[in-house]
């Protein structure tokens, strides 16, 4: 496995690799890998002969006052477990290499990156669609993996490949979940053991609207007020937001006809939970065909 920190050390070690005729995938990363970054790694190995992993805390995606200077990095670890992978190369550029100090192009995401995560955190998807083009440029891969946990950050990285024309198939993975439930995120090391506990309510949450619907209530009101009452039950919770939404667009649906997504955001301390999990109606899934 080769490691480079500079953008023409990764283009040259790539054009090798396709000098050889091998497919190049790409998982991009912030570090402090865990077994959902690893999944997606095994994904990529098993869908190319040359699979590059960026390691990049991207600084222009942190809106002020989040936790850029003491975000997990444990780049040696890292290493070890992308070696144990199977991993080619690993691209571990500075935040000085990969923006020249008078950059002044950002890549916008448009009406899709304003909603939900978009209202909360300012400027946090110019910061994703901008390193993103930027990673997909210089790595140029056919194939490049994004876990489905940050879900919303995957739909804005679709759309930025299409309305770009970027040639780059995008690949998703479910999220993989811990033991007791909660979805694997680097930032889980800042929770406490009552954080932790408290953090339960989160997929619970998902639960109750996975079950509602199974029963029959497609009313996307009443499936957002079963998911925000397990939510209640939690006071160490601040709920950012719950949603039912159309799985693309992110836009709020009224009624789950089809497949749907349910979205929710909230913080327990310091630390903010995402997650999300696929809806699907029970006659959709029996295979029932809508005009």
């Amino acid at each position: 496995m080769e490691r480079v920190g500079s953008k023409a050390e990764a283009r040259k070690a790539v054009a090798d690799a396709r000098a050889e005729h091998k497919t190049v995938a790409l998982v991009p990363t912030m570090g402090a890998l865990h077994d959902g970054h690893l999944a997606l790694v095994r994904a990529a190995c098993a869908r190319a002969e040359y699979v590059v992993v960026s390691v990049f805390v991207n600084p222009t995606q942190f809106a002020p006052g989040e936790d850029y200077d003491t975000y997990p990095r444990d780049i040696d670890h890292d290493m070890e477990l992308l070696a144990a992978e199977g991993v080619d190369l690993v691209f571990t550029p500075s935040a000085a290499h990969m923006y020249a100090e008078d950059a002044s192009v950002t890549v916008e995401p448009g009406p899709l990156g304003n909603r939900w995560e978009g209202e909360v955190r300012s400027g946090h998807f110019a910061g994703v669609a901008t390193v993103v083009t930027k990673l997909l440029s210089i790595v140029r891969p056919d194939i490049a993996f994004f876990g489905e946990k940050d879900y919303q950050q995957l739909q804005v990285v679709r759309r930025v490949v299409a309305d770009l024309d970027l040639q780059v198939t995008v690949a998703s993975h479910p999220i993989v979940r811990d033991r007791d439930g909660l979805a694997l995120s680097s930032r889980n090391v800042y929770l406490s053991a009552e954080e932790r506990a408290a953090a339960h309510a989160v997929p619970a949450a998902l639960d109750a609207a996975a079950g509602a619907l199974a029963w029959g209530e497609r009313d996307a009101r009443v499936l957002e007020r079963a998911m925000a009452s397990v939510l209640a039950e939690e006071p160490a919770l601040a709920v950012d937001y719950v949603a039912i939404v159309h799985p693309a667009s992110l836009e709020p649906l009224e009624t789950v006809d089809r497949p749907a997504r349910a979205l929710v955001a909230a913080r327990v301390g310091a630390t903010r939970l995402i997650d999300n999990c696929e809806l699907v109606p029970p006659a959709v899934a029996e295979g029932e065909v809508r005009a």
